[in-house]
């Protein structure tokens, strides 16, 4: 059997991404186990798509912490818990304090709907639209305590098609998340990615 490594994953929403990786660690030779689902609030779908799957669920609510330190902590704590090892970002829309890196240092990878360094932040879709850009894609990366500036994994572009609204771009952009996204963290839970600085390798097969 698969030596898996136990993986924590952190989301806010809907849980696309997530689900591409509930479905991918479905497959007995996928390297890496979901022992934990931590959301930022109550009540959102990928809650719920997790609990379909049989994995284990927690809340650890922005609100109920005074800052953002507190609510690294408690975080780290809901992963730690749950034996994870490291944590997998999927649609998770708060930015940890710098305690995360300590923890799980290079042990922390998250997906952005852009060409990374090109639009940072929470808008990036809007944004490559707004400035006309013809390309964005998808950038796979390690976090470290820059928002969306750790070591890149892995990138693939996008085409902006003429007449495209936000809600069309992101779509395309998701078909790329949800393939690429399981084949790095099954990668980087099986040991291929080597890391060296803000040099990342990795062997996709």
């Amino acid at each position: 059997m698969t030596e898996r490594l136990p993986i924590a994953v952190l989301v806010s929403g809907s849980g696309t991404n997530l689900q591409a990786l509930l479905d991918a660690t479905a497959d007995p030779g996928y390297h890496a186990e979901i022992v934990v689902v931590v959301s930022d609030r109550p009540g959102v779908r990928a809650l719920e798509r997790a609990a379909a799957a049989g994995v284990t669920t927690g809340v650890v609510d922005w609100d109920d912490h005074p800052d953002r330190h507190a609510f690294t902590t408690a975080v780290c704590n809901a992963a730690a818990v749950h034996g994870a090892a490291a944590l997998v970002l999927a649609g998770f829309m708060r930015i940890l304090a710098p305690e995360a890196i300590r923890r799980f240092p290079n042990r922390i990878l998250n997906t952005h709907p852009a060409l990374l360094p090109a639009f940072p932040g929470a808008h990036a879709v809007a944004q490559a639209l707004a400035h006309g850009v013809t390309l964005t894609g998808v950038t796979i990366h390690l976090v470290d305590e820059e928002v969306d500036h750790g070591p890149i994994i892995y990138q693939e572009a996008v085409p902006v098609l003429p007449g495209d609204s936000e809600g069309e771009l992101r779509a395309r952009i998701q078909q790329v998340e949800h393939l690429r996204y399981p084949q790095v963290v099954d990668a980087f839970a099986a040991g291929r990615l080597m890391v060296e600085g803000r040099k990342v390798t990795w062997d996709p097969a």
